[in-house]
């Protein structure tokens, strides 16, 4: 099984490597441009900004599609579910073409606003040791990359998100990456986390509005949800995404 490298670099950078950009495509992918003068009118071949890292990746090596456990076999963390596919592309400034064997990290807070491998540098907890809501896959023949979850929590000073980095080459001794982060649409998430287990944490104060980092180009990185049919959730109540990225460049 192929691993992702280490990724040495400051967890907190507000621009990292990108996805073997060269010259013009690089200024494009990491100001957030994707003008239709950019790229194609191909569905699904969107660029989308970069965002910061943030201070809770991990390293954690879990090939898994479903990443709401701590472990294997656990018990899954307790939450709204949502299925989530990203599809990566690859812009050459001409077409569109599917980006096979590239790993899609995701990391995310539970419920409480809580990530899993980390000592909170706020106090707030510490989780080292543990494991959920972590995970990669590797993209298919078609570039795409599934994944279970649950709908994030939230805490304090940022709106409700959720992070994900994408390697293509991840034998590589030096890992270029591409990181950024998700966002839900405000009114949706109000009438979820009205709801266990999420109400127990209180109302949330960090609207997308107000988040400084959802300002640098957060509105292209809103996921489109739909109802999904899964029947052993809350009420029934279950959310599916497909979330589509076109990195621009060669990548040679």
């Amino acid at each position: 099984m192929t691993r992702p490298p280490q990724d040495r670099t400051p967890c907190c950078q507000t621009r990292r490597a990108l996805l073997g950009l060269i010259g013009t495509g690089l200024s494009s992918l990491a100001t957030g441009v994707g003008t239709a003068a950019q790229a194609p009118r191909t569905p699904g071949c969107i660029v989308r900004p970069e965002q910061m890292e943030g201070p809770y990746f991990v390293e954690a090596r879990l090939r898994r599609s479903d990443i709401r456990a701590e472990r294997v076999g656990g018990a899954p963390k307790p939450g709204v579910p949502l299925h989530l596919t990203f599809r990566v592309l690859r812009f050459d400034g001409r077409r569109c073409t599917a980006v096979p064997g590239a790993v899609v990290d995701v990391w995310q807070c539970d419920a409480r606003g809580v990530y899993s491998g980390v000592r909170d540098f706020a106090g707030r907890f510490d989780t080292r040791g543990e494991q959920f809501l972590r995970g990669y896959q590797m993209t298919d023949a078609e570039g795409l990359a599934r994944f279970v979850t649950i709908y994030p929590g939230w805490y304090p000073g940022r709106a409700v998100h959720l992070h994900f980095k994408i390697r293509t080459e991840p034998g590589a001794a030096r890992g270029e990456a591409f990181t950024s982060q998700l966002y839900f649409d405000d009114a949706l998430t109000d009438r979820i986390h009205s709801r266990p287990p999420y109400r127990r944490e209180g109302v949330r104060r960090t609207r997308n509005a107000d988040d400084g980092i959802f300002q640098a180009g957060g509105e292209k990185l809103i996921l489109n949800l739909t109802r999904s049919g899964e029947s052993a959730s809350q009420a029934g109540e279950a959310y599916a995404a497909i979330f589509d990225i076109a990195l621009s460049g060669s990548g040679a």
